[in-house]
Formats: C-alpha cells, sequence, structure tokens
C-alpha cells in the first residue's frame, strides 16, 4: 500500500511517500524559514501563502522522486490539526482533492499523533506500549501510548510549550529564528550554573509543564546585562539546561507512574542534543529504551504524516469529502482506527 503525505501544520511545506512494503520511497520538505525569520516568528498568513505557491509542485517532484505516478497511489493522508488554520487548510484542500481525482480514499491525521509515530519510521523503532514525550514549538505533553489512536495524555503545558520558550527566548538574545538550534549554539560557548534558572513546576506533583515563568525569567535576566557574547552565551546555556532539566525531571516521574520500558521522544525540540544526551542518560538509570527519531524527522514533514495515514488506512478508513481542519485537537480524542 503506496500513500501520498501532506503536511502543512504551520511553517513547513512536507510531503512524502510510504510503502508499506518497501518503506519510505521519497520525501521533501520547503522550509519558511527565510519568509518569517525578518518577523522573529511565523506569519500565519505568510504561512499559508507559501503552502499554496510550493504543495503542489512539491507533490510532483516527490511523485517523480518515488517512481510513481498518480495511478499506484492507494491513499492520501494530510494534516488535519493542530496548527494555523489557514496553513491546514491548503494541506486538506490538496489532499482530499486529489485522493478524490485519484479515486483513493484519504484520511484526515492528527499532527501529534504523526509526531509520535515518526520513530518507527527508524530501523530500530519501539513496539507498544511506551511513554511518549512530545515536544514542540507549540505542544509539550507526555502520553501513555499504547497503540495507534490509543492514547493517555499524563501532563501538558499549562502556557506556552517548550519550543515557544526556546524561539521567545532567542528573539529576546538577538539571536534569530527558529530559537531552538540558536539557543543550542550559543549555548555551546556559555556556563549554565553562572545563573540559576528556575525548573518549573517541578516543586509540585503532577506531570503537567509550564515554561512562561522560565521565559519570564530570562527577560529579567538580560534586562540586568549587557547583552555582549559572554552574557548571551551564558543565558542561553541556563535557560537550555533549566529547559532540559524540567523535560527530563517529569519524564523521570512518568516512567515511575506507568513501569512503561520504553521512552519515545518527537517533535522539535527532540533534535535538541543536550536533552538526547540527558534522556540517554535517563534511560540508562531506569533500564528504559530510548528512541528518538533522525533529526530531519524531529522537525514537521511529510514522512511522519504518510506512516501515520497508512496505519488507519491499512484498516479501511476514508475521510469524507465533506473535510474540516481542527486548528485545536486533544491527541485524546482520537480512537483507533
Amino acid at each position: 500500500m503506496r500513500i501520498l503525505g501532506i503536511e502543512t501544520s504551520c511553517d513547513d511545506t512536507g510531503v512524502a511517500v510510504f510503502d508499506s512494503t518497501c518503506g519510505l520511497l521519497a520525501h521533501r520538505l520547503a522550509s519558511q524559514i527565510a519568509v518569517h525569520a525578518p518577523f522573529g516568528g511565523i506569519v500565519p498568513e505568510l504561512a499559508a501563502r507559501d503552502h499554496i505557491r510550493v504543495l503542489l509542485p512539491l507533490v510532483k517532484t516527490v511523485l517523480n522522486e518515488a517512481g510513481c505516478g498518480a495511478s499506484r497511489v492507494d491513499g492520501v493522508a494530510y494534516t488535519s490539526g493542530p496548527g494555523l488554520s489557514g496553513a491546514l487548510l491548503v494541506g486538506a484542500a490538496v489532499g482530499r482533492s486529489l485522493a478524490w481525482a485519484w479515486k483513493v480514499p484519504a484520511t484526515a491525521i492528527h499532527h501529534m499523533e504523526a509526531h509520535l509515530l515518526s520513530p518507527m519510521l527508524e530501523d530500530r523503532s519501539p513496539s507498544f506500549p511506551f511513554l511518549a514525550l512530545l515536544v514542540s514549538g507549540g505542544h509539550t505533553l507526555l502520553a501513555d501510548v499504547r497503540g495507534v489512536g490509543r492514547y493517555t495524555v499524563l501532563g501538558e503545558s499549562v502556557d506556552d510549550a517548550v519550543g515557544e520558550a526556546f524561539d521567545k527566548t532567542a528573539q529576546l538574545l538577538g539571536l534569530g529564528f527558529p530559537g531552538g538550534p540558536a539557543i543550542a549554539h550559543a549555548a555551546l560557548q556559555g556556563n549554565p550554573k553562572r545563573f540559576r534558572f528556575p525548573r518549573p513546576m517541578t516543586d509540585r506533583p503532577g506531570l503537567d509543564f509550564s515554561f512562561s515563568g522560565l521565559k519570564t525569567f530570562a527577560v529579567n535576566t538580560a534586562k540586568q546585562h549587557v547583552l555582549d557574547a559572554n552574557n548571551v552565551a551564558d543565558i542561553a546555556a541556563a535557560f537550555q539546561e533549566a529547559a532540559v532539566d524540567t523535560l527530563l525531571i517529569k519524564s523521570r516521574r512518568a516512567l515511575a507512574a506507568t513501569s512503561l520500558k520504553r521512552l519515545v521522544v518527537a517533535g522539535g525540540v527532540g533534535a535538541n542534543q543536550r536533552l538526547r544526551e540527558r534522556l540517554q542518560e535517563l534511560s540508562s538509570e531506569r533500564d528504559v529504551e530510548a528512541f528518538f527519531p533522525r533529526h530531519e524527522f524531529c522537525t514537521d514533514n511529510g514522512a511522519m504524516v504518510a506512516y501515520a495515514g497508512w496505519q488507519r488506512l491499512q484498516k479501511g478508513g476514508n475521510q469524507a469529502l465533506a473535510f474540516t481542519v481542527r486548528p485545536r485537537w486533544s491527541l485524546a480524542e482520537l480512537t483507533p482506527p
């Protein structure tokens, strides 16, 4: 079964073809970093317009690289939420229309489900059940994953997502956009022990997160110092260490509470090397297997959508012609295919 996957939930246009026998045949990503960098963040209207501009040419390119025409596509999967409504509508409209024109089934994919299944694209992939730590620009959550569509959200951010906190702190320090890689690069030259940033919500029980206070602490620290290269590096290092430590503490608690023996990390912040190092240490400490997608599949991409689409379409699902998108959509609302 060959599935075309389309991802347009935010600021990247992703397209891929996944074959249930051969695996991933082709994938491409059109980044919008240059479009949004002058504004220091994502402009929703510009994101939607750029998806319109590049999506169909990208579909043609990926189909050519996969060596399959429309007649050899067995289904279409597109991200339906959560995300930016205008951006989501572009992918949903194109994906559902292509499926109708090609007379194949279509399925609407939950963006975070696609992320948590992305490590299954690797040769070393996790089996169910596992604990998922999803960390991105729009979401931070821990979920008990028992199978496709069988998710229990254990904790999530009550305000800013961790990726959003990285972006805003990077902007504050003049490091540019996107913030995650910029903070990580600056932190390599910094002293993480010079400033003691808080570890939000770790002094109380529970698995929810909060990163707005961490961002505010960065603002206050920056106001007290001249932002030269040394101070910027030290603030970046302290911020990164606090964010990573917070994720580590909550993940340790979740593993203890669930007794799960596999930890899956996904989402854009999952590419952070410091986070990977600390979670690998945690996995050794608790005798748990840790799984990470390759770096290019941490950020939004079409491959994860195509894979999630196969998981659902192989069970015979098909999205009605009257489609919609869901900018807000809880992972807990999903059901098995």
